[in-house]
């Protein structure tokens, strides 16, 4: 008996019992048996009878693989069921098996609670293609609003309307709220600014427009999420290739020689190995992260869409920025990463990690991004008016930026940041606050960008433990540099947006190499000693008493911003309600000091990244 028969012998065999037991695995996958004991339904709280294809995660040590669908995991948590959706835990209130739907609210809704409203945005645009829930076809959108000005629309709901008279929500605040019900981006105000957005299943309406009461009652009932046709996809897609492979095999085996199966294996397995120990740690994140919003494009539609990487808008730490066009024709910024100085791994990930599903109005929006092999690339939403920088820190001395437009600015910028930490389950923390990193629209709007530095951390945990100080000189909090002030955490930003808000109000960099004087060195220090003295920080003729108002108060916010140690600064939240209160509530902090008496830590510098590049920016060396 030859070799080759043998070999061909073997793989039919092979093939045929692989065919039975993929079909039984699958059969007993969508059928438990109900004697198997493992497979019995659990219960956690009200919420009984959990079955496949959804199982609790306290029972996965002793649970088959058959009882339950691993992308269908649920935890009890206090006797409250629990689903993980992306980064927020929503509280499970039914499963219907027979429509096969599963009922989520979030957890920080309460029924007949007016002030509790969503933490995290959950609308069409967080489901894509192969997540294993989509939502149900009855869905009504509920948007969030922020106003400058008053509305009067009969598609705008008052918050502080009705029964929520009294929840003080602006109480505090010159802005006003709205929440408008199943709105368009064209029913949107300009003065508005979309803050959340959220989905609902049951919506009761009195007479026509839902008062804030229905749509508070619509937010504690939740939205239904429907898992039956992913789920079955799913599960005939995983079959069909295990039959498909199988009988592939049996074709090869009737149709091929001994040598020349062994040919093919041998190339296969050659491959594999190749592909597997390419860019291994990049797909391996790439894969697990595979229900991420944006697109991942091949490296050939993103020379496409560059027009071959023909307009070229800067060159940064990072790599390159180029100018492109979606097919839809929106205009994007695509940045290629490399360079020697790129660490391309942790810089992708960071980036695709962070703001991924990040959906805010002062948060730069990622598209899309290609990984292949060496070649990788982040696709954003076209900034037309460039990065802030260059509107502040003009060469021939002009401002181009009214104080009422820099307030505007710095309150987008504050409410960007504070929604990066405010969080859902994560906050992130970005170490990297500059004007070269806000990008400004063409309506001059800002947005937080680059995220390269960026940690990720639970809410619970207040401190943030880091191998090296981080981020740009200048705006790098010395808590990072010093271990004897504080912890790192979300006040590192807090300093580096004083920073940059004092750089806006005084139009000075906050770092002057060549200072006349020593003590303006310093920048903080001379900008206290300047305003405890009456003298103007910022030269500017025939300025009007509003205008002088607002540069006072901009500085005065970012002198209460860059104290030394973290606890005496405010958060973000009371950034944004200083900034948008008047000056004359506001009390003169203590003066900024430069540093303690304690040997600083290592520093972890910060190329330039964002799209417009900028010289000005001194970067500490490794």
């Amino acid at each position: 008996m030859s070799l080759a028969y043998l070999i061909l012998l073997f793989l039919y065999l092979l093939t045929n019992s692989t065919c039975n037991e993929q079909d039984n695995k699958f059969r007993s996958r969508l059928h438990p048996k109900p004697e198997d004991n493992d497979c019995s339904p659990s219960s956690c709280g009200k919420l009984h009878g959990i079955r496949y294809p959804f199982w609790l995660k306290t029972h996965s040590k002793t649970r088959p693989k058959n009882c339950g669908d691993e992308r269908y995991s649920l935890s009890c948590e206090n006797n409250i069921t629990k689903l993980q959706l992306y980064a927020e835990k929503y509280h499970v209130e039914a499963i219907n098996y027979d429509n096969e739907t599963i009922r989520i609210a979030d957890p920080n809704v309460q029924k007949n609670n007016c002030s509790s409203l969503p933490r995290c945005s959950l609308s069409d645009y967080n489901f894509s293609y192969g997540d294993p829930y989509e939502l149900s076809q009855l869905k009504t959108s509920v948007i969030f609003l922020s106003c400058e000005n008053p509305v009067v629309s009969t598609l705008y709901v008052e918050r502080s309307a009705g029964s929520c008279a009294n929840t003080g929500a602006l109480t505090q605040s010159k802005r006003h709220s709205y929440v408008v019900v199943n709105g368009s981006v064209s029913d949107l105000v300009d003065s508005c600014t979309v803050e959340l957005m959220f989905m609902v299943s049951s919506l009761e309406r009195s007479y026509g427009k839902p008062s804030f009461a229905d749509i508070q009652d619509g937010l504690a009932y939740g939205i239904e999420l429907s898992w039956g046709r992913t789920l079955i996809e799913y599960e005939e897609l995983e079959q069909s290739y295990s039959v498909l492979l199988a009988i592939g095999g049996v074709w090869l085996s009737k149709a091929l020689y001994g040598s020349l199966i062994m040919t093919i294996i041998l190339l296969i397995y050659k491959r594999r190995k190749h592909h597997l120990s390419m860019d291994g740690c990049i797909e391996e994140f790439l894969r697990s992260c595979n229900n991420l919003m944006p697109v991942r494009y091949s490296y050939s539609e993103v020379r496409k869409m560059t027009k071959g990487f023909a307009d070229k808008l800067g060159e940064g730490g990072y790599g390159s920025v180029y100018k492109g066009k979606l097919r839809s024709g929106g205009l994007i910024a695509v940045k290629m990463l490399g360079g020697s100085k790129a660490k391309f791994g942790e810089d992708f990930i960071n980036e695709v990690a962070t703001i991924g599903r990040i959906h805010h109005v002062n948060v730069v929006q990622l598209i899309g991004f290609c990984a292949e092999g060496s070649k990788r690339a982040l696709v954003y939403d076209f900034m037309p008016k460039g990065s802030l920088d260059k509107h502040i820190f003009s060469s021939d001395g002009t401002n181009s930026l009214s104080c009422k437009k820099k307030l505007e600015i710095s309150l987008g910028v504050a409410r960007g940041i504070e929604y990066l930490h405010r969080g859902c389950e994560m906050q992130i923390l970005h170490f990297d606050i500059k004007p070269h990193n806000i990008l400004l629209d063409e309506n001059f709007v800002p947005k937080v960008s680059d995220f390269g530095l960026a940690r990720s951390c639970p809410l619970r945990d207040n401190i943030v433990s880091l191998t090296a100080a981080r981020g740009t000189l200048g705006y790098i909090a010395p808590e990072l540099f010093y271990k004897n002030i504080g912890g790192v955490s979300y006040k590192a930003d807090v300093y580096s947006f004083g920073m940059l808000l004092m750089e806006m109000a005084s139009r000075r960099k906050n770092l002057n190499a060549v200072a006349e004087r020593s003590s303006q060195i310093y920048f903080p220090s001379w900008v206290y000693d300047q305003f405890s003295e009456g003298k103007n920080v910022v030269e500017m003729e025939n300025i009007v008493e509003e205008d002088s108002k607002t540069l006072r108060k901009m500085i005065i916010v970012a002198l209460w911003c860059i104290q030394l140690k973290p606890i005496d600064r405010p958060s973000m939240n009371k950034v944004i309600k200083m900034l948008e209160g008047d000056v004359e509530c506001l009390q003169m902090p203590p003066k900024p000091s430069l540093s303690p008496q304690e040997k600083p830590v290592l520093v972890e510098h910060a190329p330039t990244q964002s799209s417009i590049p900028s010289n000005d920016s001194t970067t500490l060396p490794r």
